[in-house]
């Protein structure tokens, strides 16, 4: 962005949530105590897997960074919509937008590369199981992880390095709770066709490459459970895949919508309404669905919960 650009946008402003102002309490309220779960939730996953040496396996090393990563995207967008509800004041630095959106590119990035890494772990785990322990080592799970960071730091730095180039127009209202790549793009004067194109091209391949490794696990898992001649063994593993794929079809859905099916025009209520599907919502379900109703992490929390009643 040119010098006389960052002078004149020294500030954007959001316009938050598409709310009545009697309803601000209780939607404040609300969000407030959906944020806390989700950080409180993913910080037992968290605390859990590093206590208990049985959490010590390749599917819940993942899962800590997912959650991890869940807390992440939540910290980055709700407790500023939250503040500016409060105070009613709506204003946020030209660089807080700006690490705003890289970070939450950065975490949305990471979580979709995640899902899939956790969708690859439990194809090998149901699907050769015999070769589970020499395909998931621990020098190949370091690289997965490592390289979704990797990758996902280097998408959000492009797109950071191409949006502070525009020239920005003299309305500075994001029509979002957060600074949305898609909704600082929409404020340009400049043209946006080469920021379009990343989005479409290198965007698209980064969407698609992870969601194409979960659908093709899945369907490996499908058919070796409809093949396994146990009905018990079938329902648990349709269970296992119905809830992961729960999750994959709101963080996927709604990333599309936005990114991919949204005009570049006008913000609409749907879009928001994704916005908070896919930073809100999946980050507090996450916990629920992938630990907190498996034995393991059940097993895991009795511990915990008997060490510290011994110690008192």
């Amino acid at each position: 962005m040119r010098t006389e650009n960052q002078s004149s946008l020294s500030e954007f402003l959001l316009l938050g949530l598409p709310i009545r102002p009697e309803d601000q309490a209780t939607i404040s309220t609300l969000f407030l105590a959906m944020y806390l779960t989700t950080v409180l939730g993913n910080l037992l996953v968290i605390l859990l897997n590093s206590l208990d040496s049985r959490l010590h396996t390749p599917m819940y090393f993942f899962l800590s960074h997912l959650a991890f990563s869940d807390i992440s995207l939540a910290s980055i967008t709700v407790p500023k919509m939250l503040m500016n509800i409060q105070s009613r004041r709506r204003s946020i630095s030209y660089k807080g937008c700006i690490s705003q959106m890289y970070f939450f590119v950065l975490f949305g990035c990471l979580d979709n590369f995640l899902l899939a890494v956790m969708a690859y772990d439990r194809y090998v785990a149901v699907c050769h199981p015999l070769r589970y322990i020499t395909v998931m080592r621990e020098e190949l799970c370091i690289c997965l992880v490592a390289g979704s960071w990797f990758f996902c730091c280097v998408h959000a730095l492009l797109h950071t390095l191409l949006l502070i180039q525009l020239s920005l127009c003299a309305n500075n209202t994001v029509p979002n709770f957060f600074c949305d790549l898609t909704a600082l793009l929409k404020l340009s004067c400049s043209d946006i066709s080469l920021n379009k194109l990343v989005i479409f091209t290198e965007g698209g391949f980064l969407f698609i490459l992870p969601l194409s490794t979960i659908l093709g696990s899945y369907i490996h898992i499908g058919s070796t459970a409809l093949r396994a001649p146990s009905t018990k063994r079938f329902l648990k593993t349709f269970s296992t895949c119905g809830s992961h794929l729960l999750v994959v079809s709101l963080f996927y859905g709604t990333l599309a919508g936005v990114y991919f099916f949204s005009s570049f025009q006008n913000s609409s209520d749907k879009d928001i309404v994704a916005s908070v599907i896919y930073t809100v919502v999946t980050p507090l379900l996450n916990p629920f669905i992938y630990s907190l109703r498996n034995r393991d992490i059940k097993q895991a929390l009795e511990t915990v919960v008997s060490r510290a009643n011994f110690f008192k």
